[in-house]
């Protein structure tokens, strides 16, 4: 380039300066493009985008931790003075360092924070950084830090030092990850789990194969079907966790790595407006955990809508990982085993270079140690007395020190002999030499373990891992589930994260009454329905506290599309004195208005009300006042004489005198019949629409057996407002008490193994119990339903014996005893395996497809032998399912011992 001389000569039409020192040769432009590109290009793919394989960072995340740990005093520091130190070291701006920052302190491993840094699911900013705070971490103080092991290299303007790399031990790259565009390439690696990361480093020390997959902070779901370790080429799906509430409404709890809740959004709106999928209104509800509200139009399908979304908005997005890392100055395509094994190598060569120089420290110290012993123990320092020169002093000491030489491990140079003479008189009279022989022991030891790991570099490599894993891995377990995509299995479970609370008298209902009386678990999302003494309900959604009118008879969990809800109530009207009876449901009703059940006369009150979720009628006795004309002054009421009808009915005359009190009597059946109940096996909730696994026709005193992997088991009611723990449940069943449970069960004390068989004898709803050893380290290895289980065993006879298979019948192993029975003992040296198989007498299972096809498969479960003639003859389903069940060839062999035939029960 022309320097201003040169340029100033040009202009005024003079030839430009020129010397015997500087040529200028005429560079063409294509000759330019290419050095300059190819310079710029460079430039940009070793210190800008892409990270070094040695540290993982890149050189501006480098930098800020080079100057957080120049500033770092245990204390917050203001993210502006972070800043301006960095720009010691960056060539760059400041606001390119407080991006790196904010992204570094959002990734939660090296920095902790203090203050507002934004948020990556929302994508929220952080705030100024005048306004934000960092320090480093204690993990990264362990792991990313050690002078003595750093390579450095000086400032872009030569004032200061910085490292070429961080000598980080931990495979920081897979944890954090990276994305970064230079010239002519990209790098996108994904974030790692710590916890897997540091046990696939430990497997790669092993010699053990290693597998990892990606996990994100935003949680969600992910398929690694075409990850390929992340190599050029590779694709990963991720999705967004999608809950269905009720039919109406779908709740989005994470977003996809890479989105936002706001482009989120927009997208499910923009697949609206394209009549992609049909919504009636989406809510961002996001605080401290992410929560859309898909709200949907009556007759939607959630299921199909779910679908939609995933196949028509960014509740799915596809990203296409591209492990590019600097290996020796040069961009290199690995996958991502490939720099873990890189990784882990160069955190065991680190670990050698820190314990060698442990080594020479503790050498030299033994050495000083072991000198300083014999020149004040040999009281050589009084042989310098009567030296007239400095030389003669060093000559003094040497000479004296020269018969104890051999004592040590290596020569005594000048240098140690200067440090003798720096020895204080008070240290001399105060030596100690049984301290001085302990500390030398001391140092022995150390040195001889330092020895050993430097001699087991790799035993000692995988305890550092361990180590790290101990220390840092709580609260670092994986959020990402990982997933297949071809089938949707999988959505959150609904948790029953509230309890509802009622304060009667003061007219009080929400979560947050914890001092008043308990009503029923219910979650966060539900509606309130309470009715109060004067004939007035209202419907809301649940809150911490919301007031609904006073003296409360009713307060319970609202479900509009609930058919079977029905109330039974008795009410005086005010003005006429007359008590009438009704039954009635609710339903279409707005919520937070006040609905009145009765004339909404001065004076109306309730006398009896009850809430029957299988519509059950029931039988009250009805006493009247003594002072009443009536000659009966007691008799029966019967609730089944009256028609089920809306809430605005004003109901039958029950008696036109004053009544002094009712009392229920009995309890009816259902009204409406039983109630066909279905479990939804992905969000662990009951339902009536054919969702999931059939349970049973359920009157009014049937119930639900839960039996748990802890091997406790629970009946519950078939309220549709249960929530079940999906992820912790074995089987869950219509309760039968006649019903045969088979367990299989270790005793934490003995560490035997048990067989039992017992009837379910408990009655109480709600309560669970242990039906296995309570001692600690209990387990429950297996459990069937099934009339004849079988057990097929893997054991071993003894110590020397080789493993075997075992297969046994049960019902024929052990008797039906009580529930608080221990069993028959399996009397094998060493179990193994437990798994549970289906006899031959199992084999046909009932499942039904909607409506009246469930008493069809009943009767070919019921009778192994069926026609297709009997079949024809069983009434048909109300749905036009032209082929319910196809059945070619049932034969079922008596034997327990012949294998079972082949069967096919074909459901369209």
């Amino acid at each position: 380039m022309l320097n201003d001389i040169e340029n100033d000569a040009l202009l005024n039409g003079e030839e430009p300066f020129a010397s015997e020192e500087k040529i200028h040769e005429i560079t063409a432009v294509d000759g330019m493009y290419q050095n300059w590109f190819l310079d710029y290009a460079s430039y940009v793919i070793l210190e800008r985008a892409v990270p070094a394989i040695e540290d993982g960072l890149k050189p501006v995340q480098r930098r800020i931790l080079h100057a957080m740990k120049e500033m770092d005093d245990g204390r917050f520091n203001k993210v502006a003075n972070i800043i301006g130190q960095t720009m010691q070291y960056h060539p760059h701006g400041d606001a390119s360092i407080g991006d790196a920052i904010v992204n570094l302190g959002q990734k939660d491993l090296l920095i902790e924070t203090q203050g507002n840094w934004g948020d990556v699911r929302t994508g929220d900013s952080a705030a100024a950084a005048r306004y934000i705070e960092a320090r480093l971490s204690k993990f990264a103080l362990d792991v990313v830090y050690n002078p003595d092991t750093t390579v450095w290299q000086a400032s872009y303007d030569g004032r200061k030092n910085e490292p070429v790399t961080l000598p980080v031990k931990f495979p920081l790259l897979l944890a954090q990850g990276v994305e970064g565009i230079a010239v002519g390439l990209s790098t996108k690696i994904m974030p790692h789990n710590f916890k897997e990361l540091i046990r696939a480093s430990i497997d790669v020390l092993k010699k053990r194969p290693t597998q990892l997959y990606p996990d994100f902070l935003t949680a969600g779901m992910i398929d690694v079907t075409d990850y390929k370790g992340g190599a050029r080429g590779s694709r990963i799906r991720i999705r967004a966790t999608i809950e269905k509430v009720d039919k109406t409404l779908l709740i989005i709890r994470d977003v996809p790595y890479g989105t936002t809740t706001t482009a989120l959004m927009e997208s499910i709106v923009k697949a609206s407006e394209n009549n992609k999928i049909k919504i009636k209104k989406v809510i961002d509800n996001t605080a401290a955990n992410v929560e859309i509200h898909v709200q949907l139009p009556p007759g939607v399908s959630p299921d199909l809508t779910i679908d939609a979304l995933y196949a028509f908005t960014d509740c799915e997005v596809s990203m296409s990982p591209n492990t590019c890392v600097i290996i020796d100055d040069k961009p290199h395509f690995l996958t991502v085993d490939e720099v873990l094994k890189i990784s882990t190598q160069k955190t065991v060569d680190l670990l050698q270079s820190e314990l060698e120089i442990k080594m020479a420290e503790l050498d030299y110290k033994w050495h000083m140690s072991s000198l300083e012993k014999i020149f004040i123990e040999n009281r050589i320092y009084r042989k310098i007395e009567e030296c007239e020169t400095w030389e003669a002093v060093l000559e003094a000491i040497d000479k004296g020190l020269k018969p104890f030489k051999k004592l040590l491990r290596r020569e005594v140079t000048t240098e140690d002999i200067l440090r003798l003479t720096e020895i204080k008189i008070k240290r001399i009279s105060k030596f100690d030499s049984f301290k001085a022989d302990e500390y030398i022991k001391k140092l022995e030891e150390e040195m001889a373990e330092t020895a050993d790991n430097l001699a087991n570099i790799i035993r000692f490599s995988i305890a550092y891992f361990e180590n790290l894993l101990k220390k840092y891995g709580a609260g670092r377990d994986r959020k990402t589930q990982i997933r297949t995509f071809d089938v949707i299995t999988a959505q959150k479970v609904a948790i029953a994260n509230q309890k509802l609370y009622v304060n009667r008298a003061d007219g009080f209902v929400g979560y947050g009454l914890k001092k008043d009386e308990f009503v029923t678990d219910c979650s966060d999302m539900d509606d309130v329905i309470a009715i109060t003494k004067d004939g007035k309900f209202r419907v809301t959604r649940i809150a911490e506290k919301t007031f609904v009118g006073k003296d409360v008879i009713y307060a319970g969990i609202y479900n509009k599309n609930d058919e079977h809800m029905v109330y039974n109530m008795i009410y005086v009207d005010g003005s006429s004195g007359i008590s009438y009876a009704k039954r009635f449901s609710v339903n279409g009703i707005t919520r937070d208005k006040e609905y009145d059940l009765t004339k909404a006369t001065n004076g109306t009150k309730v006398h009896y009300l009850t809430a029957n979720p299988n519509s059950e009628s029931e039988v009250v006795n009805i006493t009247l006042t003594p002072t009443s004309t009536a000659r009966v002054k007691t008799f029966d009421f019967d609730f089944a004489e009256l028609l089920i009808k809306g809430k605005g009915s004003m109901g039958n005359v029950v008696t036109k005198y004053p009544v002094k009190k009712i009392v229920q009597k009995s309890r009816g059946e259902s009204t409406l019949g039983g109630r066909e109940i279905y479990y939804d096996e992905v969000i662990g909730r009951l339902n009536t629409e054919s969702r999931g696994k059939y349970l049973g026709s359920f009157n009014t005193d049937d119930s639900i057996l839960v039996i748990y992997k802890d091997g406790s088991y629970e009946l519950t009611s078939f309220d549709l407002t249960n929530h079940y723990d999906v992820a912790n449940m074995e089987i869950i069943l219509k309760f039968d008490s006649e019903r045969v449970i088979s367990a299989i069960h270790i005793d934490g004390e003995s560490k035997n193994t048990y067989v039992k068989r017992f009837k379910i004898e408990t009655t109480t709803i709600g309560k669970r119990f242990v039906f296995i050893s309570e001692n600690k380290g209990s387990k429950l290895l297996a459990v069937s339903t099934q009339p004849e289980p079988q057990a097929e065993i893997k054991f071993q006879r003894d110590k020397k014996s080789e493993k075997e298979v075992e297969t046994i019948l049960l019902n024929a192993f052990i008797d039906v005893k009580g529930w608080k029975a221990t069993g028959n003992r399996l009397n094998y040296y060493k179990i193994f395996s437990v798994n549970l198989t289906k006899s031959v007498a199992d084999e046909v299972e009932a499942k039904p497809v909607k409506g009246l096809a469930t008493r069809r498969l009943a009767k070919v479960a019921a009778n192994p032998v069926v026609n297709n003639s009997e079949l024809a003859e069983l009434p048909v389903d109300s749905q036009n399912i032209d082929k319910l069940i196809s059945v070619e060839s049932v034969q079922v062999s008596n034997s327990i011992e012949e294998k079972p035939k082949k069967r096919q029960l074909n459901l369209f």
